[in-house]
């Protein structure tokens, strides 16, 4: 597994997307020649969303779109190729249609999206950051301890919170959502505290998930509050 920190300190002026990060992380989440849809939410010109076969292009314009929303984003899994000629490597403004469930080719990776507990529509406290990184990397090792292969796992801070996507292999079945769904289920019940939880629903197979290199932006970036840049923090070499 290769390490990074994240060494992000509060600033009056958030970070810039890391481009080189992007690509980096878009190259192993993303099947080579597969589609993927990038979202980003709540912008002034509403949903924008593009689908991509060219990860150069899908990284470029998730960097251009970096702080302009409270997010940027991917799916995780490989959407259907007819979905292309929505938006060919490029984004639309005001994007009337998005990934649905039953548009997924197949499920490539379980998300475990570890958040803190606040108030919504702002960003976490740099002690409630860090209580998800220690709640993930806790998940982690008894993912590991279950059998889980450690290059299986890319452990990722989310900005606000903590990620771990899991590689999996299954068909976009209801037999298959109904499996993520437990999993999920079990894993709060066991982890969540008075400062984190686990997200039990992020088992949909049309899930998107912060693009690592950009920003998290919700609310003011503030001393308390700041905005920070989602990163991958462990990852199987590529």
């Amino acid at each position: 597994m290769t390490n990074q920190k994240s060494g992000q300190q509060p600033n009056s002026y958030p970070p810039k997307a890391d481009l080189i990060h992007i690509q980096q992380a878009l190259s192993l989440i993303l099947e080579p020649g597969s589609v993927a849809e990038l979202r980003v939410l709540q912008t002034r010109h509403g949903t924008v969303s593009g689908y991509f076969d060219d990860s150069t292009k899908l990284s470029v314009e998730a960097a251009n779109l970096s702080g302009k929303a409270v997010g940027v984003y991917v799916t995780l899994n490989p959407v259907k190729p007819t979905l292309l000629a929505r938006s060919e490597n490029h984004t639309t403004v005001y994007a009337k249609h998005t990934t649905s469930d039953n548009e997924i080719v197949h499920l490539r990776f379980l998300l475990i999206d570890v958040d803190a507990k606040r108030p919504a529509g702002i960003s976490s406290t740099d002690t409630e950051h860090r209580a998800t990184i220690k709640m993930a990397e806790q998940i982690a090792q008894f993912l590991v301890s279950l059998g889980f292969p450690r290059e299986s796992l890319i452990f990722g801070d989310s900005g606000n919170g903590a990620h771990i996507l899991v590689r999996i292999d299954l068909p976009n079945s209801a037999e298959s959502v109904s499996l993520l769904q437990k999993c999920l289920l079990a894993l709060d019940l066991q982890f969540s505290d008075s400062m984190s939880s686990v997200d039990i629903t992020t088992y949909n197979p049309a899930r998107i998930s912060k693009i690592y290199g950009t920003l998290a932006a919700k609310g003011d970036n503030t001393q308390q509050r700041p905005h920070r840049l989602a990163r991958m923090l462990k990852f199987p070499a590529n």
